[in-house]
């Protein structure tokens, strides 16, 4: 995986421009959220290709948590501080902020290690829909807008024991749906392994929208119409 291929760079600023959004979403996540279509009203760039530049640019922490706060479509530069802190935000050049990140302990720039962390890391989250959210929805009785399904990425933690991976497994741990009227708020847990052996666990929140009954016959419509999309890779 080249992340060049995916955005623009210029003294700190990173632009994604739709094509090169929504080609990350469908040939390297696996995502094919209609928001991240090129001619999408609600267009926006996915929250793991944010997380994959975070990584590319500043390197990974064994302790890290990513919080995003806005949509980014195609119009925003967004700005990368030069800045070694434990703490610090990346805005757009509108002034509205975007990801808040927080990292801590030992960190590398390796860029086999990071590549080969991303790479896991968004196989995983490509998988939530319609593998875990749809079996979350039905037990919890809700369901997406079928009409307008919106999902959207909050937020993201990983810690880890050794950064040295050579070859990490990302395992599904934990599931959970918090319904608040007609948001819910979905929790995944997750482990991750390299040698047979467990080293590090984290978390990816994400925010249902919409909400209303759930209907097996139209939530059924909606994974049949998502699995078509990826058939035509659309």
């Amino acid at each position: 995986m080249i992340l060049e291929n995916y955005y623009r760079i210029n003294q700190n600023r990173v632009l994604v421009s739709r094509q090169q959004a929504s080609n990350f979403a469908k040939q390297i996540a696996n995502d094919f959220n209609p928001i991240h279509d090129v001619d999408s009203k609600r267009f926006c760039v996915p929250g793991d290709l944010l997380f994959s530049l975070v990584l590319n640019h500043y390197g990974l922490n064994r302790h890290m948590r990513f919080v995003f706060s806005g949509m980014v479509n195609d119009n925003i530069q967004l700005i990368f501080p030069d800045s070694d802190a434990h703490e610090l935000t990346i805005t757009g050049d509108n002034g509205k902020e975007y990801l808040h990140l927080e990292r801590h302990g030992e960190a590398t720039r390796e860029p086999g290690v990071i590549e080969r962390l991303v790479k896991v890391y968004v196989a995983f989250s490509g998988q939530a829909f319609p593998h875990i959210l749809v079996p979350l929805m039905e037990e919890k009785g809700v369901m997406i807008n079928p009409d307008r399904p919106l999902i959207i990425y909050e937020s993201m933690e990983i810690h880890l024991d050794r950064l040295d991976l050579e070859d990490p497994v990302l395992n599904l741990s934990g599931t959970s749906l918090e319904v608040q009227g007609k948001r819910g708020k979905v929790a995944l847990e997750f482990t991750l392994d390299d040698g047979g052996k467990t080293v590090g666990h984290g978390i990816k929140n994400m925010v249902l929208s919409g909400l209303r009954p759930f209907d097996a016959e139209r939530m059924q419509e909606v994974v049949e119409d998502y699995h078509r999309r990826m058939q035509q890779g659309a």
